[in-house]
C-alpha cells in the first residue's frame, strides 16, 4: 500500500532554508565527529556535506558545527550546543506536524490508486485501460 508521509522543510526565505537532509547530516555528525564519514554515510561526497554545513553555519547566528583542522591529530567536527539544539527543535516539530496530520495522510493514503487492491487479497480489480489517440 502506498505510505504518505509528511516531509518538512523550514524556508526562512529564498535562499536559507532547513529541512530533513540538513538534519540527517547534522545527526551523521553527531554519531560520527567527521564531516567526511557523516557525508560518506549518507552517500554524498565530503564537499556536499562541508558546503552543506558551511551554509547552515552562515544561515544562523550561532553556528551548528565547530570543525577542527586535520594534522597530525585527525582533525574531525562536533555539533555545537546550537547544532544539538536545532536538531531538537526540527524533530520536534516535525513529531508535531506528523501528529497533527496523522488521520489526514492516512486518509490520502486510502484514496491512493493500489490501496484498495492490496486490501482485496487476491482479488484484483481490473484495470481501466485508455488509448490515446
Amino acid at each position: 500500500m502506498p505510505t504518505a508521509r509528511l516531509t518538512l522543510r523550514v524556508d526562512f526565505d529564498e535562499d536559507r532554508a532547513i529541512g530533513p537532509g540538513k538534519i540527517r547530516l547534522l545527526e551523521a555528525i553527531r554519531d560520527t565527529g567527521s564531516i567526511t564519514k557523516a557525508g560518506l554515510a549518507l552517500g554524498m561526497s565530503y564537499r556536499r556535506a562541508w558546503l552543506l554545513v558551511d551554509d547552515m553555519n552562515s544561515c544562523f547566528r550561532e553556528p551548528v558545527i565547530a570543525a577542527q583542522a586535520g594534522g597530525s591529530h585527525g582533525g574531525g567536527a562536533a555539533l555545537t550546543p546550537f547544532g544539538t539544539r536545532l536538531i531538537n527543535q526540527y524533530r520536534a516539530i516535525e513529531a508535531e506536524a506528523h501528529s497533527a496530520t496523522a488521520a489526514l495522510l492516512r486518509e490520502l493514503e486510502a484514496a491512493c490508486k493500489g490501496a484498495r487492491r492490496r486490501r482485496q487479497r487476491g482479488h484484483m480489480a481490473p484495470r481501466r485501460r485508455t488509448i490515446a489517440r
